[in-house]
């Protein structure tokens, strides 16, 4: 199978680390014309150097807040404007956030999304009259596993990618007729650096291998996903060999499925045991 999109017009969030780092770099290495956004403009220009290194004909590097709707609608103006259009749109920017009943404000829950499935909907409503104008368009919306079987734990992420799917979902059925394709890519278990946030909330008597671990035990594939996994699938979503996917959920997870739902028994525990190993040092 040969995949070219040399031609492409690609525009990736958050993709100064992680998987938007990733997704960005997999489509430089195709040769596309790449835009690039996040908040940092200090870490973007060195991206953005990195990408015309691996293969990018042309960048366009911007530092924004995808909660700004103006900023991002200039963003998206400016890169139709440059290239005459915008062909693929990876929504990655976002990460997630825990919580419970207890301790979470209703505000919590509305900051967390408009992070998350109302900066896809920015981003979406920016390209999408780009895309009907030329009758192609493929827009990968990253999500999480956890909005598709959700855990009994962290409501604002488990509540907004759920939304995120759905809007997915939506749109793709809805766009389709304009021959614009919108897929959710739903993360498992990728090694990137929210797990070093997650390990912080252990106790200190919990070493990282031990953690790392607990984590892993109930993925099918016994390991974490990488950044670059997640990049292939989207740019396998933005060629031609995709051309009848439109309103996919599609898990990227390892096979991690409903036992994600045991994962905060798991991590509970863990606390637990540290907690009493903490106190059997102190006795």
């Amino acid at each position: 199978m040969h995949i070219d999109l040399s031609a492409k017009r690609v525009i990736v969030t958050g993709a100064s680390r992680g998987i938007g780092y990733a997704t960005a770099a997999a489509f430089a290495r195709e040769g596309v014309r790449l835009a690039i956004c996040s908040r940092s403009p200090k870490t973007l220009s060195v991206v953005a150097d990195e990408m015309r290194a691996l293969g990018a004909t042309e960048v366009i590097a911007v530092a924004l807040d995808v909660r700004d709707t103006g900023a991002v609608r200039a963003f998206v103006a400016q890169v139709a404007e440059a290239w005459g259009g915008v062909d693929v749109l990876v929504n990655n920017a976002g990460q997630g956030k825990g919580g419970s009943l207890e301790s979470l404000q209703p505000e919590d829950i509305l900051d967390h999304a408009n992070n998350i499935q109302v900066a896809h909907f920015r981003f979406v409503q920016a390209v999408v009259p780009h895309m009907r104008k030329q009758r192609w368009g493929r827009i990968i919306n990253i999500n999480a596993l956890a909005g598709a079987l959700p855990t009994p734990d962290g409501i604002p992420s488990v509540t907004n990618r759920a939304a995120g799917i759905a809007l997915s979902k939506l749109l793709g059925q809805q766009l389709a007729k304009d021959n614009i394709l919108v897929n959710s890519l739903n993360m498992g278990w990728i090694d990137t650096g929210q797990w070093d946030r997650h390990y912080k909330e252990m106790p200190s008597t919990i070493t990282r291998e031990e953690f790392l671990e607990m984590v892993v035990k109930i993925v099918p594939l016994g390991r974490f996903g990488r950044p670059e996994e997640v990049a292939n699938v989207c740019v396998f979503l933005a060629s031609d060999l995709a051309t009848f996917l439109s309103a996919a959920s599609i898990d990227v997870s390892g096979g991690l499925q409903g036992a994600i739902a045991y994962y905060p028994t798991l991590k509970r525990e863990m606390q637990e045991m540290g907690r009493d190993r903490e106190a059997a040092l102190a006795g």
